[in-house]
């Protein structure tokens, strides 16, 4: 992941921040917002929203009160009110938007519990915040190795340093209830700051630590998801993938958010074929299905105990036979439905979703004709006797 902002190497490739989605430039982050209000002016006499959307690092956003009125834009360093100290992040949204935001994400903004800015971040600030932040990575490699030596049953994944450097958070995953009292005490004693110890999901895990997924593009959680609905094994049923833990699982470990991108169109094509269990009774025998085509809306029947012969059918068929059954009507058969299907034109690729035909540029071929005069009497070549070596 690169942007113009992170410069190039000599070759002319992208070198990339190595950040997963929380650039320092803003160019590449994946909760940058488009402000889409921003080349409108406000109504005569209406002040502007006087809330700022601040973003932190590992996709954190707050909104601060600019209670001093001060001139912001997007992309500045602004130092914010903390719990203890003061906070350094990057302007990621300001005017009306804003509001749109809060609302939507049900925060209050008419009660006077909120944080304020300090100041547009200095010199000093900027220093420090900096300083700290490259502190980061040696400190998450010793606090490992105390969790190992302590024989704690948990992962250390992030660290986020408070802009001020008097808090540290540690973000780790654990599967059972730790005890981690005794290792506040030797960070505490180790890195000379105020420790801070909060727990994550595997999935939030994954969205810190990026990877690449069998896709074979960046994690979908490192780059632009930024909300983690719940995926259950009958998003797979549903679009009739193999209950494989080892495909169905991502880098979390957890089934892959993506199963639920094209659920809706699934749940909408499905919403006219029959349910499976649902048997039709004919007059040859009972016939169960074996197999749905959702795209196509064919499916496939068997009799009882001929299970090695299958019928095609469509969903109005289908539907259609089981009208009849519910009137306590049996139809003759499945062939004289099938039969219908049956065409003398064989199509090996169909046009379905994410799928086109292989042949569909290729030139037809002419037919050759063979000419009835091709072959003439006496225009072969005779062949003569074999000269003997």
């Amino acid at each position: 992941m690169a942007c113009g902002n992170c410069g190039t190497t000599k070759n002319g490739q992208p070198r990339g921040c190595q950040n997963n989605g929380t650039c320092g430039t803003d160019g590449c982050n994946k909760l940058t917002v488009f402000d889409w209000l921003s080349n409108m002016s406000l109504p005569d006499g209406q002040e502007p929203f006087d809330f700022v959307e601040v973003r932190f690092k590992n996709g954190r956003k707050e909104y601060v009160k600019n209670v001093d009125k001060l001139q912001i834009n997007v992309g500045e360093v602004l130092a914010v009110q903390a719990a203890s100290g003061h906070d350094v992040g990057i302007v990621s949204l300001t005017g009306e938007l804003v509001r749109v935001q809060m609302k939507k994400k049900r925060i209050p903004y008419k009660t006077d519990d909120f944080l304020k800015i300090y100041r547009k971040a200095n010199q000093k600030d900027i220093e420090v915040w900096e300083s700290v932040k490259e502190r980061e990575e040696s400190i998450k490699v010793r606090s490992r190795q105390i969790a190992i030596r302590l024989g704690l049953q948990m992962k250390i994944s992030d660290i986020e340093f408070q802009g001020d450097g008097s808090k540290a958070t540690f973000f780790y995953t654990a599967e059972e209830r730790v005890d981690f009292r005794q290792l506040i005490k030797e960070f505490a004693q180790e890195f000379r700051t105020r420790i801070e110890m909060r727990q994550i999901g595997f999935r939030q895990e994954a969205a810190r630590l990026g990877g690449i997924g069998s896709c074979g593009r960046e994690l979908c959680c490192s780059t632009w998801l930024t909300d983690f609905r719940s995926v259950t094994t009958s998003a797979a049923r549903y679009q009739q993938l193999s209950l494989n833990p080892q495909k169905l699982a991502g880098q979390c470990g957890k089934l892959k958010c993506c199963l639920n991108y094209e659920l809706d169109a699934y749940l909408d094509a499905l919403k006219d074929f029959p349910k499976t269990e649902q048997k039709l009774y004919t007059d040859k025998g009972t016939a169960v299905c074996q197999k749905i085509d959702i795209f196509q809306g064919h499916l496939w029947y068997a009799y009882e105990g001929e299970w090695m012969n299958w019928h095609k059918l469509t969903t109005t068929q289908a539907n259609e036979i089981i009208e009849a059954n519910k009137k306590k009507n049996k139809v003759a058969s499945l062939e004289e439905y099938a039969a219908e299907l049956i065409t003398d034109t064989k199509v090996e690729f169909g046009n379905v979703v994410g799928q086109d035909s292989l042949t569909r540029f290729d030139k037809p071929q002419k037919s050759r004709k063979r000419s009835k005069n091709r072959r003439k009497k006496g225009n072969y070549r005779k062949k003569g006797p074999k000269k003997n070596a």
